[in-house]
């Protein structure tokens, strides 16, 4: 802090100014990008059912905090190492606080359940779990408790 700017208030550097950045989904959100033609496009509803059955089984979270997006896009339009991939892809942003045990159930329980609906094989696949912590996320006018509160 500096000397008063004004109305005997003292001025503020923006380098003494902390913003945290806020995520701008509820959580649990799972945004499935899927390739046209591929079988989970038509089973969306299927789809979106057995993730949030798993993850309210394996996280205890009430199962009307998950939603499911899925995104269609054109054929080879996901790239790994540089190069097309045919297989659908999910990201997910879950609540932080779980233990990599959890997580791990998560992961082979979302991953199981679509491949079991879809006929993909568990290689086609790719997931990725990001943490946010409970008090990022407003839903339903309510800012979320953490996880280990569930």
């Amino acid at each position: 802090m500096s000397a008063a700017c004004g109305f005997g208030l003292p001025c503020l550097s923006l380098h003494s100014i902390r913003v945290e950045p806020i995520p701008e989904v509820a959580v649990p959100f799972y945004q499935f990008t899927v390739p046209s033609g591929d079988p989970t496009l038509s089973h969306r509803a299927e789809v979106a059912a057995a993730m949030t059955k798993v993850h309210a089984e394996v996280t205890g979270a009430p199962a009307a905090y998950v939603h499911c997006s899925f995104v269609e896009v054109p054929p080879r339009s996901v790239f790994v190492a540089g190069e097309p991939v045919d297989g659908p892809r999910l990201v997910g942003t879950i609540r932080s606080g779980r233990s990599t045990e959890v997580r791990a159930r998560l992961l082979h329980g979302l991953a199981d359940a679509w491949c079991e609906i879809t006929g993909t094989a568990k290689k086609d696949i790719a997931i990725f779990l990001q943490e946010t912590p409970g008090a990022n996320v407003l839903e339903d006018g309510e800012v979320l408790p953490e996880s280990s509160e569930d």
